[in-house]
């Protein structure tokens, strides 16, 4: 008996982390009694950090807008902004959404550059007394590198075709035409970005140098500017989604236990990369 109790002890010891690592699963998957047994009806989808992908965030917005069930959405957005093409995505996306069911987008951090992109369209704005919001502006830019290559004895070979394929190589100082070719691009996008807040928020273009031209606002100032709504905290903004929403007994829809633990682990890895490479540059764009 004593021998059998022994090797039980050894596997015991052999397999305490594999053990331990089934009980957090258990855990993470064990059916939450409080769980509602009404339908939810209200919905949460956030926003975080960089904007690189838009796949993620938009799976969300097109399961929110094809549930009947959810007569509202809350878009919770802390981000510095990103790429260009995946913050207008969202923001198209949350056009379409809003036009079926009411979309409130709350700054519960930063909303800037991109991620103001991509609210632009929700019903209304709401941000937070401490939230840094606007950043609207396009920038590009590359390091120039040839003071390196040339202590090191590095040179380049290139073979291209089209005048501008290298405007932006960082292995050299840009020419006069490829720095205005890039500054044509940086203009274009610029102006597609104005046109959109201008007819999203009811503001006129060409008093962009007031709301836009990348100032960084903060909540009291946006509001004056009209880039946002309203300020206040979080439950101001379930709140006013509520009103819009209609719905009498609100019920939030939860994520699994497991999608919400894993979502938390990669948003502080996130925020922790963001935080290193970032800081107070709250755009990306």
């Amino acid at each position: 008996m004593f021998s059998a109790l022994g090797k039980f002890i050894k596997w015991l010891g052999d397999h305490f982390k594999g053990m331990l690592f089934l009980l957090i699963l258990a855990l993470v998957f064990m059916p939450n009694s409080s769980t509602p047994l009404k339908k939810a009806n209200l919905q949460e989808i956030k926003l975080s950090g960089p904007i690189i992908s838009a796949d993620k965030i938009l799976k969300e917005i097109e399961g929110a807008q094809k549930d009947k069930n959810i007569k509202g959405v809350l878009l919770n957005v802390n981000s510095p902004g990103g790429a260009v093409p995946p913050s207008i995505e969202i923001a198209y996306a949350i056009r379409k959404l809003q036009e079926k069911k009411p979309v409130i987008a709350y700054a519960s951090g930063i909303m800037a550059s991109g991620s103001y992109y991509a609210s632009i369209y929700a019903n209304r704005i709401i941000a937070n007394p401490g939230s840094i919001v606007g950043s609207i502006g396009v920038i590009m830019e590359s390091a120039d590198v040839s003071g390196l290559m040339n202590t090191i004895g590095v040179k380049t070979q290139v073979v291209k075709q089209g005048t501008y394929k290298e405007a932006g190589t960082p292995t050299r100082q840009w020419t006069e035409a490829e720095r205005k070719e890039l500054e044509t691009l940086t203009k274009d996008t610029y102006e597609l970005f104005v046109s959109d807040v201008a007819d999203a928020r009811g503001l006129k273009v060409e008093d962009a140098k007031k709301y836009a031209d990348a100032h960084i606002y903060s909540s009291k100032r946006a509001k004056s500017v009209g880039l946002i709504d309203a300020i206040g905290v979080k439950s101001d903004a379930e709140t006013m989604l509520i009103s819009e929403a209609n719905v009498s007994n609100a019920v939030w829809k939860k994520k699994d236990k497991f999608e919400s633990f894993m979502e938390e682990l990669t948003t502080k890895s996130i925020f922790k990369v963001q935080n290193y490479f970032y800081g107070l540059k709250s755009s990306l764009f």
